[in-house]
């Protein structure tokens, strides 16, 4: 899904998962190089058995964690009790995202380390990375390049989903990363903060049930949903692919290449094609109050299989009036 380009707003940055990075044990090695103070990570972080089956932690749940706010597990407070470093500020919570936050600490020595949290993460190291449990759920770590690692505690596997931490130090990245996906993991089972979910809001709204297969099938064939995060749902066949997902953000206007479209049942939706003559275009509209001036926001984006892909707004604005039909209502 596209940020709103009304804001000057950074969208959240994956790190690349690459067949080139460095072997698990790269983590935690040369900690005599690293400022990083030496945080105790209990014994479950990084070693025991890790089950094949699927994971059936409730506390863990897709529609559990579609509530989770995720900036708890960032403050001074959190940070400080793992002994993490000096926390200098209140965490970041993403402004195109309802389940990311960032927040940066430094070490004894000054140097700074980067934490970035996404709760129902799908871009996740690959499965040949595990680096054994926490908190009882599979872990998985990668390395890449000299400062930064992915840590991922899994929540789900086929499709894998993860609570999933970015972390950058010019130390040995990987070892606090591991130390705060063990604290998160522990605050999960914890009576962690939770967002208020009034009626009708679509943080609770599993994506992937939030649009008829046929609606999905008549533009994108054979398709069948996958999540591309908590609030994000993707259908794809080879090529076309539509997603569906919910945000917050600012009211969607007229201007900037968006212009106004009938969804039906009294909604006004806002249609852009991408530039430069390409298949794709995305349809937005305000399904309720949020926070502040943001609202929240849902987002049906079509992607053609090639610039000769015709009409994607009317295939975008097909999806948007079923979802419409299908968002829950106060």
């Amino acid at each position: 899904m596209l940020p709103d380009v009304r804001r000057r707003r950074l969208p959240k940055l994956f790190l690349l998962v690459t067949a080139l990075a460095l072997p698990l044990t790269a983590c935690g090695q040369d900690l005599g190089k690293s400022n990083f103070a030496r945080t105790t990570v209990p014994a479950a972080a990084g070693s025991g058995q890790v089950a094949d089956g699927p994971i059936t932690d409730a506390a863990v749940a897709a529609d559990v964690l579609r509530t989770i706010q995720p900036c708890q597990f960032l403050t001074k407070a959190a940070l400080g009790a793992r002994g993490l470093g000096t926390v200098e500020n209140d965490p970041s919570p993403s402004s195109i995202a309802f389940d990311t936050c960032s927040n940066k600490v430094k070490d004894p020595g000054g140097k700074e380390i980067r934490f970035e949290l996404e709760i129902g993460s799908t871009v996740v190291p690959r499965a040949d990375k595990t680096a054994g449990v926490v908190g009882g759920l599979p872990l998985r770590v990668n390395k890449t390049g000299d400062t930064d690692c992915t840590v991922a505690a899994m929540t789900a596997l086929n499709p894998d989903v993860a609570l999933a931490v970015s972390v950058t130090y010019a130390g040995d990245p990987c070892r606090p990363g591991q130390a705060f996906a063990d604290s998160v993991v522990q605050k999960l089972h914890n009576s962690p903060e939770k967002y208020s979910t009034p009626a009708g809001t679509v943080l609770t709204a599993d994506p992937c049930a939030m649009a008829d297969t046929a609606a999905v099938t008549a533009v994108v064939t054979a398709a069948k949903p996958a999540p591309s995060g908590l609030h994000s749902c993707e259908w794809r066949d080879r090529g076309p692919s539509v997603t569906v997902g919910f945000r917050p953000g600012l009211p969607p206007l007229v201007g900037d290449g968006y212009s106004k479209v009938d969804l039906g049942n009294g909604v006004t939706g806002f249609q852009k094609q991408a530039t430069g003559g390409s298949a794709r275009c995305k349809v937005e509209w305000q399904h309720r109050p949020w926070q502040g001036d943001d609202v929240e926001l849902a987002q049906v984006d079509y992607q053609g299989y090639d610039d000769n892909d015709s009409d994607p707004c009317g295939k975008a604005v097909a999806v948007a009036k079923n979802v419409v039909t299908k968002l829950p209502r106060p």
